[in-house]
């Protein structure tokens, strides 16, 4: 059976800083077609007090939201005249995963710990979460409803204010390998998120620590994770830039991929990979990159290296973003 259509329309964009979702209209929202529109529910409030609006919207204005990097959905689409009436069929994680996927927000904001526990059937904390949809990173609020009037005003305000701060990206620089053998084979790690068990395949590499150049913290990288000592580096052949949520943190990542070409390699790493999340290496052939269905970083890996297998090294590095 179909899922009923919401009352109140979504309120997205492709690529925004932040989605803020409810946990499913009320009757004030229903009767407006607007998120957040009783008038004893302090979310416009919270926006404004927190920096995200440069005045107080009112909710018939939500689509202006869009023109500040943010936008508005829900949990739940079906109205009910409270929150305790939704029921667990009500919330569909399949919807907000293909937003994810299709639409790239930077941050999912869950305006109340209901929202988050009705997708995922979990009770989360406050703040930053460890589950990401995807590259797009998850965060908690306190619910804005008039039934949570026994929170202060004050601690509501303060996670608005956190969540302003944490959809900012840190800056962070990093170095990859891409570690091709005689037979052109590319080496590739396997990541893995243990909060929901998301899979991807990248170049072995990582941030650059303060003080450290690029030559210095490509072999260290190399060493901990392939137990590679004796190589040259090679030419930056390609550069990419996105924002990786990382164990509760937004990162802007600048990376540059040398070039390391060896004879044969064993694998063995030198540190516990489990910490730092990678599960397993593959070398993998050139076929069998562009046949696989497997989740890798950059998404056009295969495109890219076959250019350079058979164009050899760019007069400028690629961006492969």
């Amino acid at each position: 059976m179909a899922k009923p259509a919401s009352s109140v329309p979504d309120v997205l964009a492709p690529y925004l800083s932040c989605v803020f979702c409810g946990i499913n209209p009320g009757r004030f929202s229903a009767a407006a077609h607007a998120h957040f529109a009783n008038p004893r529910n302090d979310f416009w409030r919270l926006l404004h007090d927190a920096g995200f609006t440069p005045r107080l919207y009112d909710p018939v204005e939500q689509f202006e939201l869009l023109a500040l990097g943010f936008g508005v959905t829900n949990a739940a689409y079906r109205m009910t005249p409270g929150s305790g009436d939704v029921r667990r069929g009500d919330f569909d994680v399949s919807r907000l995963e293909q937003l994810a996927r299709d639409l790239h927000p930077r941050v999912l904001a869950f305006v109340g710990k209901e929202a988050y526990r009705g997708c995922f059937g979990d009770r989360p904390e406050l703040g930053p979460q460890l589950r990401t949809l995807g590259t797009t990173g998850l965060f908690v609020l306190p619910s804005t409803s008039p039934a949570n009037a026994a929170v202060p005003y004050e601690e509501r305000l303060r996670w608005f204010e956190a969540l302003r701060t944490w959809i900012e990206p840190t800056p962070r620089q990093a170095v990859r390998a891409l570690v091709v053998d005689a037979t052109d084979r590319v080496l590739l790690m396997r990541f893995e998120n243990p909060a929901n068990g998301d899979v991807w395949w990248a170049t072995p590499g990582g941030g650059i620590d303060e003080g450290e150049s690029d030559e210095a913290a490509l072999r260290r990288e190399l060493l901990e994770e392939a137990g590679l000592r004796d190589f040259e580096p090679g030419p930056v052949v390609w550069f990419r830039e996105h924002v990786l949520p990382w164990d509760r943190h937004l990162w802007r990542q600048r990376e540059r991929f040398h070039l390391v070409c060896v004879e044969h390699h064993e694998v063995v790493p030198t540190i516990e990979l489990v910490r730092e999340h990678v599960y397993g290496h593959r070398w993998w052939t050139l076929d069998e990159l562009e046949q696989s269905d497997e989740n890798l970083a950059p998404r056009a890996l295969a495109t890219h290296l076959r250019a350079l297998l058979r164009d050899g090294v760019p007069a400028e590095p690629l961006d492969v973003t």
